[in-house]
């Protein structure tokens, strides 16, 4: 049974990247951002994708930075709940999956997009969808919504966690986590316009039917997938 969970948790997560990709076009010659770009391996393929002249990477953890900058990543360590070491308008595109719901500086977060964004650019952000059928079921069940982490030191409240152990050192918890609403009202609040929004992963489907129901079912998909640009 854990076995089967884990199968289908990395699934999703597997369709997250390859549903982020289809969003993200091409900018030869432009500017890459990737927040949370950890050894730049899911970097990558962003960069085969958007093509860029130059790719930037944020990240905190040391253990990565090495590793990213040997991709041609030029990492730049960096805490992004302060302000982001880069220009105004300096960034023609950015990427950030699974990040926003580790940090309480939302605010932060979409302002930053914003200011480093270049007018004609684009941002793709992608996060848990607290409105997500499997979590529904869990709150009906009297469990925790399986992305809601309430404790710093051990994993609790819903015996479905793929996480049995304690979290130990370095392991970073959720802290907020958005419905598809709640993310394009926070976007749209700090000057970003919401290009598209889909949903990807649908538990306990597999690949290829998870698609087709994310496709007609995304308020309650695995994941968000939205896509911003600059507000007049």
């Amino acid at each position: 049974m854990a076995l089967d969970r884990e199968r289908i948790y990395v699934g999703a997560a597997q369709e997250n990247r390859r549903a982020i990709l289809q969003m993200m076009e091409p900018r030869p010659g432009g500017v890459l951002l990737d927040i949370g770009c950890a050894d730049g391996t899911d970097t990558l393929p962003l960069m085969r994708r958007v093509a860029p002249e130059h790719t930037i990477g944020l990240e905190l953890a040391d253990q990565f930075i090495a590793a990213a900058r040997a991709k041609g990543i030029d990492v730049r360590q960096t805490d992004i709940t302060q302000p982001w070491p880069l220009d105004d308008q300096s960034v023609d595109v950015v990427h950030s999956n699974q990040v926003i719901e580790h940090i309480s500086e939302t605010d932060r977060f979409m302002r930053e997009i914003r200011r480093v964004l270049r007018g004609d650019g684009y941002a793709v952000v992608s996060t848990n969808n607290l409105a997500s059928w499997h979590n529904i079921v869990a709150l009906i069940l009297g469990l925790q919504p399986l992305p809601a982490h309430v404790s710093d030191e051990a994993v609790v409240g819903n015996p479905l966690a793929l996480e049995e152990h304690a979290y130990g050192e370095g392991i970073h918890r959720h802290l907020r986590i958005f419905t598809g609403r709640a993310l394009s009202a926070l976007a749209q609040a700090h000057g970003l316009k919401v290009d598209r929004a889909i949903g990807s992963g649908y538990y306990p489907l597999t690949a290829r039917p998870a698609r087709r129901m994310a496709r007609l079912d995304a308020r309650h998909a695995v994941y968000l997938i939205q896509r911003y640009s600059r507000a007049l």
